[in-house]
C-alpha cells in the first residue's frame, strides 16, 4: 500500500466508513488495481446501507432482504424470461469451477 495524506475534511469519512464495516484492522478503503469488480464485502456493505435509508416502513418489508436474495430473485426471473444458463451466469459473474459452473446452485427451480 502507500500512504495518502487527506485533510480531516477527508479522513474523517474515512475513518467512520471502515469503522462502519465491523473490520477495524482493515487498511484499504479503494478497491484494488489489480480488478474492476467489486469485493463481496463491498457488495454487502453497500446493500446494508442503502436498506438504512429506506422510510420505517419500507424498512419494516427488507428488514430480513439480503443482497443474495436479490441476486437469487434476478436468476429466476432471467431464467423464466428464457435467457439460457450461460447467459444469466455471465450477468451473475458466476466463474466455473473445474469447468462446472456454480450456477446450478443460484437458480431457484420451478
Amino acid at each position: 500500500g502507500r500512504d495518502i495524506y487527506l485533510l480531516n475534511k477527508a479522513r474523517k469519512p474515512l475513518y467512520a466508513y471502515l469503522q462502519g464495516t465491523g473490520d477495524t484492522g482493515r487498511t484499504y478503503v479503494l478497491l484494488s488495481q489489480r480488478s474492476e469488480r467489486l469485493t463481496e464485502e463491498a457488495i454487502h456493505y453497500w446493500f446494508r446501507k442503502l436498506k438504512t435509508r429506506a422510510t420505517k416502513s419500507q424498512r419494516e418489508l427488507i428488514e430480513d432482504l439480503t443482497f443474495l436474495d436479490l441476486r437469487h430473485d434476478f436468476a429466476h426471473r432471467a431464467r423464466e424470461a428464457g435467457w439460457s444458463l450461460a447467459e444469466v451466469a455471465t450477468y451473475l459473474g458466476d466463474v466455473p469451477n473445474n469447468g462446472v459452473s456454480a450456477l446450478q446452485s443460484t437458480v431457484r427451480s420451478n
